[in-house]
C-alpha cells in the first residue's frame, strides 16, 4: 500500500498572537540562525506586506548572505505580531 502525502505548512494554521509566538520560538531554538526560516512563520508575502519591503528585498535581507539593518530586524519582529526585549543572558549570570 502507497502512503500519499499532501504538503502540509503549520505556519498557514497559527490563528492567534499566542500561537505565532510560541511557533515562533520553536523556530528560533531549531533555524541556527536561518532568519528566513523564522520569518516564514507568518508567510514571507504577509511579512513583506506589513513591513513595506519587497518579497524578493525581504528574502535577500534575511537569506544569510548579508546581515539585514536593524530597522529591518525590527519591522520583521513588528510585522510578526512580536515585541522585542532585553534579558540577561545565561551565560552574564554565571
Amino acid at each position: 500500500m502507497i502512503t500519499r502525502t499532501l504538503p502540509y505548512d503549520v505556519a498557514e494554521s497559527l490563528r492567534t498572537p499566542e500561537e505565532m509566538a510560541a511557533y515562533l520560538e520553536a523556530c528560533i531554538e531549531i533555524a541556527d540562525g536561518d532568519a528566513a526560516f523564522i520569518a516564514h512563520c507568518k508567510g514571507m508575502t504577509e511579512v513583506a506586506r506589513q513591513t513595506g519591503l519587497s518579497r524578493e528585498s525581504l528574502y535577500k535581507a534575511l537569506s544569510g548572505e548579508r546581515s539585514p539593518s536593524l530597522d529591518t530586524v525590527l519591522k520583521v519582529i513588528a510585522a510578526l505580531g512580536l515585541e522585542l526585549h532585553a534579558v540577561p543572558s545565561a551565560a552574564a549570570n554565571a
